[in-house]
């Protein structure tokens, strides 16, 4: 279980730093615009997984949060949210026959990663990898028609690659072996009590990797009594990113080569990604309330604005070689 629950944190942490190293240079940009779609989705699959698997262990905060989120769906408009809601679950509230379902779809979804991480690669083969200048290489070719600036993935990319494994690899197992809940926020302390249907706990909150989009889910005052509003927002905030490959409108892909409107706004946007996490973990009260709805704007200025600061952006020439 430790494993598991240390694993899957891990790999949320990988991927949300790759996300980020993914913006900073510029990875999203013609001709990766399919390539960043793709990753998206895996982020999307990796999400489903991880909330089917969450309430497996059948603990207080699995349950009471397997709960809320369902309940969510219930919030959809024009009488379709409670129907929908009862088939997610496959009965009116969080049971046996939920568990089950939710079993058989997180065992089945890892394969549809899989798939989709193969995909990913593929795609990556086709149009090359970036690099921290955000050059193309394949326009400055030699005589056989390699890039100059091209190294074979192996030995140096698979040597390098090992080692940063290695390193993972020591934390991973510290993490393990001697503080696997991590301060409650790998495992929560109400997940080691069996789920009470009667028993609701004083605070309920997904895993960290989800409470920035809770804490947006939140942040949103209902309207006619509903919830849908809120629902809007947090699917907003993760399927905003689809678009990014078309409103980034700098002629220069890497930070290295932006202005400081856009190392401004990223520095901003990753404090803001990191306030919405914590504030997804707290009870709620009206000024982490106000916080979080602050914050919420923040993020959505962060992208919505991208078409008007990107343009604006003083920029460097960028070389034709990379650098070193």
């Amino acid at each position: 279980r430790y494993m598991h629950s240390t694993g899957a944190s891990a790999f949320f942490l990988v991927i949300y730093l790759h996300m980020f190293r993914g913006l900073i240079y510029g990875s999203y940009r013609k001709p990766r615009e399919l390539l960043w779609i793709i990753g998206v989705i895996i982020y999307l699959a990796m999400m489903a997984t991880a909330f089917m698997g969450y309430l497996l262990p059948w603990g207080q905060m699995s349950y009471w949060g397997a709960q809320v989120i369902v309940n969510l769906f219930s919030a959809f408009p024009f009488g379709i949210g409670e129907p929908l809601s009862v088939w997610i679950r496959g009965d009116y509230v969080i049971s046996d026959a939920t568990l089950n379902r939710f079993f058989a779809l997180h065992f089945l979804l890892p394969f549809i990663l899989a798939a989709l991480v193969f995909i990913h690669i593929v795609a990556l083969h086709k149009v090359g990898s970036n690099n921290p200048d955000g050059i193309e290489i394949k326009k400055n070719k030699d005589e056989n028609g390699i890039p100059k600036d091209g190294i074979p993935f192996h030995p140096y990319y698979s040597v390098k690659d090992i080692v940063g494994v290695g390193v993972f690899l020591i934390f991973f197992t510290a993490i393990i072996f001697f503080w696997p809940d991590f301060g409650g926020l790998f495992l929560e302390p109400p997940n080691f009590e069996p789920a009470n249907p009667l028993k609701t706990p004083e605070h309920i909150a997904p895993v960290w990797y989800f409470t920035p989009f809770y804490a947006m889910l939140r942040a949103v005052p209902p309207m006619f009594n509903s919830q849908f509003p809120g629902v809007v927002v947090m699917f907003a905030a993760i399927l905003i990113m689809f678009f990014l490959p078309w409103l980034d409108r700098s002629p220069v892909k890497s930070i290295r080569y932006k202005g400081m409107l856009f190392k401004a706004a990223i520095a901003i946007f990753a404090v803001t990604f990191v306030v919405l996490a914590w504030l997804g973990m707290q009870a709620s009260t009206p000024t982490k309330t106000l916080l979080a709805q602050i914050f919420t704007a923040v993020y959505f200025a962060f992208f919505l604005l991208m078409p008007f600061y990107s343009k604006m952006d003083k920029t460097k020439p960028v070389p034709e070689r990379v650098t070193k």
